[in-house]
């Protein structure tokens, strides 16, 4: 495909670190920087930590697109239930989604050619027989999955976490969905972000250059 893909982080402005900071700060909430926080992320993923991701401007249209995202192991066949009992506090079979390398993507999934839609979770297609039993956590009971392919020119950095999980497990995909609860809005600003991170259960928050462990409150 030829036609260049859109960049949809046009919801708020990007915050700075100096807000960042100053957001943990007012919140009570202590946090370390990190070199990489792409790494950082993948390395919690694969070691089954449910990790908020909150970069950049936020998403417009369709939810999840990289920058206001919760990211979990796809390996794992709790893993939604895990997600839906501890951090978006609703039913138990609820799915999600996997967002996966572009590139790898036809090797997982089966559609019939790259479009501008697979960037957007806008329909479900069949994960490979193969590859089934190896993403558990985002096949659904008809085998199906609601792929979003990401783009290394779109979104560097949200491909660069789900490269460096890819080289730590060998799978290309993580569980990939909103920065938020069942009853409440995707997180605009870091104190959205902080607030949700400590209502929920989820194990661990990168926010910037930052990284929030639950076990550090």
């Amino acid at each position: 495909m030829d036609r260049e893909y859109p960049r949809p982080y046009f919801g708020s402005a990007s915050f700075s670190d100096t807000q960042i900071v100053a957001a943990l700060t007012g919140a009570g909430v202590s946090g370390r920087r990190v070199e990489s926080p792409a790494r950082t992320c993948a390395d919690l993923v694969a070691h089954g930590n449910i990790v908020g991701w909150f970069q950049g401007g936020a998403e417009v249209g369709p939810r999840a697109l990289g920058n206001r995202s919760i990211v979990a192991d796809p390996r794992n066949s709790s893993t939604k239930d895990l997600i839906n009992i501890k951090v978006k506090h609703r039913e138990y079979f609820r799915p999600f989604a996997p967002a996966e390398l572009a590139e790898e993507a036809a090797e997982w999934f089966e559609f019939r050619r790259p479009s501008l839609s697979t960037g957007f979770m806008s329909f479900a297609v069949p994960v490979r027989p193969g590859k089934r039993a190896l993403v558990p956590a985002v096949v659904h009971v008809d085998g199906s999955a609601r792929m979003r392919t990401v783009h290394g020119d779109v979104n560097p950095l949200f491909h660069g976490l789900i490269s460096e999980f890819r080289a730590l497990t060998g799978v290309p995909l993580v569980v990939n969905t909103s920065f938020n609860t069942f009853d409440g809005p995707i997180v605009h600003c870091p104190e959205d972000a902080i607030r949700t991170f400590l209502r929920t259960g989820m194990d661990a928050m990168i926010i910037g250059d930052h990284l929030v462990l639950r076990s550090s409150l």
